[in-house]
């Protein structure tokens, strides 16, 4: 393990180097890949001195402890920060191990978030809206940029589908977990008898692909033009700005209407197209390499029950780790570090507990 350390310590001092030459910093798409590699191995390079530091203090307390002419209160010292030191050894080689996994090639990546509303109808929709409304909120907090692509709405503030980027550094690592059926009991605003209803609503998290992922052929493409419907101002049913995609080679339909610009809502809505098919192959080489196994912690399966938040009880439960939280108020209005954290947890814990096995 201490042999992989060295090479990302010598990577890091390259790196560093690189940002002072002045063809890289007239280079803003090299000065940013080098500033993304940095980003990813700074903490393995932090945690590496954190070692090295412990150890030393072994040493150093070590040689006091040895000394005959030592003063005895420096010795009191030097055995509290030897006893302190050997403790933090094992935590911080752990902590290595976990940041020497294997990195999700995504994770550094902008996301495209899709929610649709499932069963329950009109609540169904609601609920889609409160979702839609948490991760906006959530990535405001956590300094993600939301864009919305294209956004279905009902006549009663509820919302049939939505589709929304949000960009920022790392964006996927953290919203990847949030991928699946999303299931809401509750009592709808609209029933009289106090009924609790249960209703489902199922989000996709796709990592922003880029251009050298997926190849399109435009053959491949259908491009149709349509005036934009729902709420969005005066322009609305006005121009043939909305655009829809079909990818004849699987039938995917992409639609953004979100823009006045034509130009614009086409470039959005590839986004997605690429996204989606990046996802599709993605899961399929996933599928292949590991058929006989599936996660702890799922990340990408749109069928599978991952959540459900009980209004009565103000309670929200992650059925993938076992989590119950009695904070369903604060989750709604964005508090997803609390979900998130235990889940990027138990997901490296498994992988830990794999790499090991293996």
């Amino acid at each position: 393990m201490f042999q992989k350390t060295e090479i990302f310590k010598k990577r890091y001092d390259e790196l560093s180097k690189m940002l002072y030459d002045p063809s890289v910093a007239s280079d803003n798409a090299r000065y940013t890949e080098i500033m993304k590699e940095l980003h990813s191995i700074e903490p393995i390079v932090e945690k590496i001195k954190e070692y090295n530091l412990a150890k030393e203090t072994i040493e150093d307390s070590l040689s006091i402890l040895s000394d005959s002419e030592a003063d005895e209160e420096l010795k009191v010292i030097a055995q509290e920060e030897l006893d302190e030191a050997k403790r933090s050894i094992p935590e911080i080689e752990n902590e290595l191990r976990i940041l020497l996994l294997p990195k999700d090639p995504n994770d550094d990546k902008n996301v495209i978030v899709e929610i649709r509303a499932g069963a329950g109808g009109e609540e169904a929709a609601l609920f889609c809206a409160v979702l839609f409304r948490m991760y906006t909120m959530y990535a405001e907090s956590a300094g993600y940029k939301p864009d919305v692509i294209n956004i279905s709405e009902t006549g009663l503030g509820g919302i049939k589908e939505v589709s929304f980027m949000l960009e920022g550094f790392g964006a996927y690592s953290k919203l990847k977990y949030e991928s699946g059926v999303h299931r809401v009991q509750r009592v709808p605003e609209t029933e009289s008898g106090g009924r609790i209803h249960t209703s489902t609503v199922t989000v996709a998290v796709l990592p922003e692909a880029e251009d050298v992922e997926v190849d399109i052929n435009p053959s491949d493409l259908k491009i149709d033009t349509f005036r934009s419907s729902g709420a969005g101002g005066q322009h609305i049913n006005k121009t043939s700005s909305a655009i829809r995609i079909t990818h004849l080679p699987t039938g995917m339909v992409v639609e953004c209407q979100d823009e006045r610009s034509q130009y614009k809502n086409k470039d959005k809505a590839m986004k997605v197209l690429k996204s989606r098919l990046l996802s599709e192959k993605q899961q399929e080489q996933a599928g292949a390499i590991a058929a006989d196994r599936k996660s702890q912690v799922g990340t990408g399966d749109r069928s599978e029950r991952i959540r459900t938040y009980n209004y009565r009880e103000n309670r929200v439960t992650d059925h993938r780790i076992g989590l119950t939280l009695y904070q369903l108020d604060q989750i709604v209005n964005g508090t997803l570090d609390v979900l998130i954290d235990p889940l990027i947890a138990a997901d490296r814990a498994e992988k830990l507990k794999e790499s090991m096995d293996s």
